[in-house]
């Protein structure tokens, strides 16, 4: 399978870069990644989402830090490009984890390379800016978090671009309310990820290509990607033509397609390699990054604490993230153990992605268990 082509190529893979080996669609193997019950009601509960028309299709990966994978599928990629099933290698857009599969990540870069300070104002990593700058006041931290009081509703297409940068106009809002609650902020990983690129002196999906590669997630890129029979399509917007390779996120796509928390398109696989390394590289930076980032820095609700970026659930024993097309990440530090979900569900309508919620639901509960 040739890896995602998107409009801007990207560079070539590392080749010492680790993977690990995948296995075959619809299969059960022998492996210590799930019990085989948990694995047999994991895959009941993905055909039932399916046929209850939550979504085309999905595929799940349950796997371990040491590389065992056990890979459940179940559907189409979507009724619009054909009868093929989805597979591991298919190609989703992951909406909201982009969150942890670049901005987060690339954040831990720039402050092992002192290029940011957690507890420094953004503003001092955006460029120059005059006036007040309220919003520009809150942490790489608080952003971090979701704890910056920035104001939660995001519609760029009411903003005029044309006046000021981006930056500056979320920069001189007013904040919503005071620091220190949690509110899901996408505002701020916007902000991050126009601090990253600013501070790195390149482009953000420059930063993300060059990480992936390093740690072998060969199909994973920005949009928008070519359209072809492994991209999973997600949803008809405004009477237009159903979104294939573009960005699901309108105020992404209003970006170009790049943003600090959403336009990442993956691969299960991908996915699950990048769950490898986060579990098994203790002791490399991206490893100690993810430690560093299991410390409770809000609640959510009794019981669920927002780390850095992270959800901590289960008593801070799984940590997870997910997405709004239907995505989600859960990982189990202690055992080593992660399960990796990849479906369009918007595919069928922005409200149809809440019928996965079994699906997400049994995968913590799977990983909370041991």
């Amino acid at each position: 399978m040739n890896p995602v082509n998107p409009v801007n190529p990207t560079n070539p893979t590392n080749p010492t870069s680790p993977t690990s080996p995948t296995s075959p669609m619809n299969a059960v193997n022998p492996t210590d990644a799930v019990d085989p019950v948990d694995r047999a009601v994991l895959n009941g509960v993905l055909h039932e989402i399916v046929e209850d028309g939550a979504t085309p299709g999905g595929v799940v990966v349950c796997g371990t830090a040491g590389g065992d994978r056990a890979v459940l599928s179940a559907g189409v990629v979507s009724p619009f490009t054909g009868p093929a099933a989805p597979d591991e290698h298919t190609v989703y857009d992951i909406a909201s984890l982009t969150k942890v599969t670049a901005t987060w990540p690339l954040v831990g870069r720039a402050l092992d390379a002192g290029l940011l300070d957690l507890d420094a104002p953004v503003r001092e990593f955006l460029p120059p800016m005059e006036g007040a700058m309220p919003s520009g006041e809150a942490t790489v931290r608080q952003l971090l978090s979701h704890t910056s009081g920035l104001r939660a509703a995001t519609r760029f297409d009411l903003y005029d671009l044309t006046a000021r940068p981006l930056h500056e106009l979320i920069c001189h809002e007013l904040m919503e309310n005071l620091p220190g609650t949690h509110r899901y902020i996408n505002r701020g990983y916007i902000l991050l990820g126009l601090a990253l690129a600013h501070v790195n002196g390149r482009p953000l999906d420059e930063l993300a290509r060059e990480l992936w590669a390093e740690l072998g997630m060969d199909d994973t890129a920005y949009g928008p990607v070519r359209q072809e029979s492994r991209v999973a399509p997600t949803e008809r917007q405004d009477g237009h033509d159903r979104l294939w390779g573009a960005v699901h996120d309108e105020n992404a796509a209003i970006m170009g397609g790049t943003a600090g928390h959403a336009g990442v398109f993956a691969t299960a696989a991908d996915l699950a390699t990048y769950a490898e390394h986060l579990l098994a590289g203790r002791e490399t930076p991206l490893g100690q990054w993810f430690r560093m980032s299991l410390v409770p820095q809000a609640e959510i609700e009794p019981g669920v604490q927002r780390g850095l970026c992270w959800i901590l659930g289960a008593g801070g024993t799984v940590a997870y993230h997910h997405g709004f097309t239907g995505t989600s990440l859960h990982l189990a530090p202690a055992t080593g153990r992660y399960v990796v979900i990849v479906t369009n569900a918007v595919h069928n309508g922005a409200a149809a992605r809440i019928r996965i919620t079994p699906l997400r639901e049994h995968a913590h509960k799977m990983l909370a268990a041991g």
